[in-house]
């Protein structure tokens, strides 16, 4: 067992009360996948689908605004994780020449401090968390990515293939990434 444990009461594990680093509650927060192929699907259909590029699921926070989408979008574009000729991760998608597939996933701002059921108080109503999910996706189209969407509200299934694999997670909060 390591030195750090037990944890003196009312310190968290892996949040910044804790440790300076980790889980930022009310921050707008993307995982991103680095993919050969994805998909969504809703239903029967298929509602969005990329070739190589980048899955991002993001989860909108309560108090995230339009500045927080633009930094989000801003990052992703600009994360040099594809591979150049020598094997390095170098490229931006734009450089690489890849799609991005862009999914609404609320459940990104889970509280599990308490209890066995995650807390979703954290994410923004629909009416709020919507217009900001497609502020990202219309800003990487700005700057020139092809994207691909989901369904905002719908039971979506994801499919993958992860490259790599490779899997990062950004936050931003105050309109700059965390």
């Amino acid at each position: 067992m390591s030195a750090l444990w037990p944890l003196p009461e009312g310190v968290c594990p892996g949040t910044r009360r804790s440790a300076g680093i980790g889980y930022i509650p009310d921050a707008m927060r993307a995982v991103v996948q680095r993919v050969s192929r994805a998909s969504v699907t809703v239903g029967s259909a298929v509602e969005g689908s990329i070739g190589p590029g980048l899955l991002v699921l993001v989860g909108v926070a309560e108090g995230d605004t339009e500045a927080d989408a633009i930094a989000l979008a801003d990052k992703l574009a600009a994360l040099r994780i594809f591979q150049d000729d020598d094997g390095k991760m170098n490229l931006s998608i734009h450089q690489a020449g890849g799609e991005a597939l862009v999914i609404s996933q609320f459940t990104l701002l889970a509280d599990l401090r308490r209890g066995r059921r995650p807390s979703f108080v954290a994410a923004a109503p629909p009416s709020r968390a919507e217009p900001l999910v497609e502020a990202v996706a219309e800003r990487l189209e700005e700057i020139g990515i092809s994207v691909a969407t989901g369904r905002f509200g719908a039971r979506m299934e994801v499919a993958l293939v992860n490259e790599g694999p490779v899997t990062v997670v950004v936050e931003v909060h105050g309109g700059r990434v965390r």
